[in-house]
């Protein structure tokens, strides 16, 4: 018998024959690892994506069904808690209004920071009760010196602001955050409300906002809903309003309204500074510093209140790099939190055991785990896998109709981009690709974990550039911001899985297939977002 099958006998010590025999030797080794090999593990990798598939599904149509309750039944915060306007008081005068204190941490923000400096100055607050902190890491000493001119003409007109610097960045801005609160002019302040340097508060925004804290003691946080100033500049920020609208619309909304818990949004949320301390104040253990916070202090029992009609105007990235590295963070950072806390959540006796399951399941592992996940692997590496091996099949309901049901329920949230949604969905498909690379950095706790890079705000500068009478800029090609190799990679293999399809599939996969290769090249070639010029 051992004559008859062996290593030998299977692959000969040479290739005559050229090309054609050394094809048609590959041919055979994989007849020969096909079945005992490939298709028991593409056939599992379905099942596992049909299962997260149908978690994300759940998930989806749970937080669906809360949401129309919500709009329906729920009475409004101001009927659900103790609201009331905080008005002059002619005896005590101002001394009725609670002291609050504003941060806004800045990194080099040459473009904004005239606005959100200005934005937080015109709160209509007394100016005896308000402490504007401008927060700044500028590396730039030129930047540096407007920022504090700026707060020089502000503090001129009689507004309490200080302008704080550090000797380094460490922490970042959970670093910066937790320096302005040690502050001795700080400690007579009950509410610290925080603002990144593109956000530009309404002047009525404390006034809305503080009476929850001010007659509700369980609330640690109020958190608005942000507004974006430059969502029509591009196809990129229309893509991005979409998913973040839905964030803010339903998985905000819900989480508020069921279980008082979500995670902040680290700018536009006013906190009670009391719940800080006691949460254990700013970590930098990792690029969510906000999300930290938030969950430690909902460990502690405190609520949290979501205002879905108190907004900030914001800025979205516009520019392709500055949205990778925000997504970046914004996937690793959870990922790796999820790690540090998963057992002191399970651990944890101030909250009650569903609300665990909730934090744990749906918050961490489905929302920002799972989901970027199965959007990758399943409809990006397996589901074109199987149409190079049809033995393996994948039912429709898991590759058609579920991920129908499940992005239909994300386009709630922007309803004028409803036009949108077939692109959103082949765009969202690249975009998972860095997700979740960032995910298992963020899991594996990686060297690139606790990378820190300073979304870009352009603010004005784009249409100051076109207003300009300036001479024609020369175009300098940067072939590293430009090209993506990894994108351009993927479409390779999408192109070839397609036109296997069209010849050979059963399943038309092919349309949706050159559809998403489209899309990967486009994003590879560098085309996506708003191209600044080069000086």
């Amino acid at each position: 018998m051992g004559d008859v099958v062996s290593g030998k006998n299977l692959i000969p010590d040479n290739f005559p024959g050229g090309s054609v025999d050394l094809a048609a030797q590959i041919g055979m080794l994989w007849d020969l690892i096909k079945a005992p090999l490939i298709v028991p593990l593409l056939q599992f990798a379905v099942y596992v994506c049909l299962a997260m598939t149908v978690m994300l599904f759940v998930e989806r149509l749970y937080m669906g069904i809360v949401i129309i309750l919500v709009k329906l039944f729920w009475k409004k915060p101001e009927k659900r808690y103790n609201w009331e306007p905080i008005r002059d008081d002619l005896e005590i005068g101002n001394s009725a209004f609670p002291m609050v204190l504003i941060q806004i941490p800045m990194f080099n923000e040459k473009e904004v920071y005239k606005i959100s400096i200005g934005a937080a100055c015109n709160l209509s607050w007394p100016s005896d009760r308000l402490v504007i902190q401008v927060l700044d890491d500028s590396t730039d000493f030129v930047i540096k010196d407007m920022i504090e001119k700026e707060c020089q003409r502000w503090a001129s007109k009689g507004v309490n602001i200080r302008y704080q610097i550090r000797e380094s960045r460490g922490g970042y801005k959970a670093g910066a955050l937790k320096e302005g609160l040690k502050h001795d002019y700080v400690k007579d302040c009950e509410y610290v409300t925080i603002f990144d340097a593109d956000f530009r508060p309404e002047p009525d925004f404390l006034r809305r906002a503080i009476p929850f804290l001010e007659f509700n003691p369980q609330i640690a946080l109020v958190q608005a809903r942000w507004r974006f100033v430059n969502s029509d500049e591009c196809l990129l920020t229309r893509m991005q309003e979409m998913s973040l609208d839905y964030h803010f619309t339903v998985e905000q909304e819900v989480g508020s309204a069921t279980h008082a818990f979500f995670g902040f949004n680290g700018t536009g949320g006013v906190w009670r500074i009391a719940a800080i301390n006691e949460a254990g104040g700013w970590k930098d253990r990792t690029t969510v510093e906000d999300m930290d916070l938030a969950v430690r202090a909902g460990l502690k029992g405190w609520k949290f209140l979501y205002l879905g009609d108190l907004q900030v105007k914001s800025e979205l990235p516009s520019t392709f790099k500055a949205f990778r590295y925000q997504q970046h963070r914004w996937s690793c950072g959870p990922a790796n939190l999820f790690r540090k806390m998963v057992m002191e959540i399970v651990r944890n006796k101030k909250v009650t055991f569903y609300k665990k399951v909730y934090v744990i399941y749906s918050f961490f592992f489905v929302r920002k785990i799972i989901a970027h996940m199965v959007t990758f692997f399943f409809f990006c590496v397996v589901l074109p896998l199987t149409i190079l091996v049809p033995e393996v099949e994948v039912p429709i309901w898991g590759a058609i109709y579920i991920p129908c049901i499940i992005t239909t329920l994300n386009s709630v949230g922007t309803p004028r981009s409803i036009h949108l949604l077939f692109y959103w969905i082949l765009f969202e498909n690249v975009m998972s690709l860095h997700r979740t690379k960032a995910t298992f950095i963020g899991l594996l706790d990686a060297k690139r974990s606790n990378e820190w890079v300073v979304t870009e705000k352009l603010g004005d500068a784009l249409k100051n550039n076109k207003n300009a009478k300036q001479a024609p800029r020369k175009f300098k090609f940067n072939i590293g911001d430009r090209i993506h190799l990894t994108e351009l990679g993927f479409a390779v293999f999408l192109f070839f899985t397609g036109c296997y399809d069209f010849m050979y599939g059963k399943h038309n996969y092919f349309i949706y297939i050159f559809l998403q290769t489209i899309t990967f090249l486009i994003v590879g070639f560098g085309y996506v977002g708003t191209i600044v010029p080069s000086s």
